[in-house]
């Protein structure tokens, strides 16, 4: 019984954990831009175009240089995302994207390393960082 008790206290911490989060400055911020970005006719316009150019790139990804457009559509996939993320209101909303993310980096660390400093935690959205060392995916370096 005081194991499903302590269970349901950790329940009850996380639980207000997250609320502390939904109810910070940096989750306001994050919302506000969202807002903003969803309001905005252009930007959504530019995500939409962004979006379609995304799905005529995945179709030439099968076949890759051999598809017929293949220039082409990767030429105005780099555009159209170019221009997309240079809007206002998509630079704003990226950056409070990625507050929210350092935030939630920051919190798992906390709780991680107050367990043990030997777990591994996420950063900067990447799913695990020891430290230093290389990744499956190349990239090789220590954290800060």
């Amino acid at each position: 019984m005081l194991a499903t008790m302590e269970i349901v206290d950790l329940l009850d911490r996380s639980e207000a954990i997250g609320q502390m989060i939904m109810d910070s400055d940096v989750m306001d911020h994050y919302q506000e831009t969202k807002r903003q970005l969803e309001s905005d006719e252009e930007a959504q316009s530019l995500i939409r175009n962004f979006n379609h150019i995304k799905d005529q790139y995945e179709d030439v990804q099968r076949f890759g240089r051999y598809h017929p457009d293949y220039n082409d559509i990767m030429k105005k996939v780099r555009s159209v995302k170019r221009e997309m993320d240079m809007h206002e209101k998509v630079v704003q909303f990226k950056k409070a994207e990625r507050e929210v993310q350092r935030l939630l980096d920051e919190v798992s660390q906390s709780v991680a390393f107050s367990v043990s400093e030997q777990i591994k935690v996420p950063r900067n959205g990447m799913v695990f960082d020891s430290g230093c060392g290389c990744g499956s995916g190349g990239g090789c370096g220590c954290a800060s």
